[in-house]
């Protein structure tokens, strides 16, 4: 079993950063890869960002790329997520998951992790 716990949302204006925490304990050692998803009100979560866990490469989806960066401290088994220049449209509530299994960057089914989400609000 993996327990993640996120940390770091709240309010954040438009134009600003924000950097979410999502600290996993556990059988972390079983972890391939994790990623951040985001669910905004009224939609489907979707993914932000992925990270292999060991080899370090990233997958960044469409909205997220060149303003978030995930990264990752596997001393301090910790995955990060930095968003800069946020926009209204990133609101809602950000979710890490991790996965002890290989697959796509979006395949987080059976086998995975989930945390509680953080909640981030942006004011324009």
């Amino acid at each position: 079993q993996v327990q993640l716990v996120e940390s770091g949302g709240g309010l954040v204006q438009a134009g600003g950063s924000l950097k979410l925490t999502c600290v996993a304990s556990g059988r972390t050692s079983d972890i391939q890869r994790m990623a951040w998803f985001h669910q905004a009100p009224g939609k489907e979560r979707s993914l932000v960002a992925a990270i292999l866990w060991y080899m370090g490469s990233t997958y960044y989806a469409d909205v997220a790329r060149g303003r978030f960066t995930i990264s990752k401290s596997r001393a301090r088994e910790t995955l990060y997520l930095q968003m800069d220049n946020v926009k209204p449209d990133d609101a809602g509530v950000y979710t890490c998951a991790a996965s002890t299994r290989p697959g796509l960057p979006r395949d987080y089914g059976s086998g995975s992790y989930w945390g509680q989400g953080t909640q981030v609000d942006v004011s324009s």
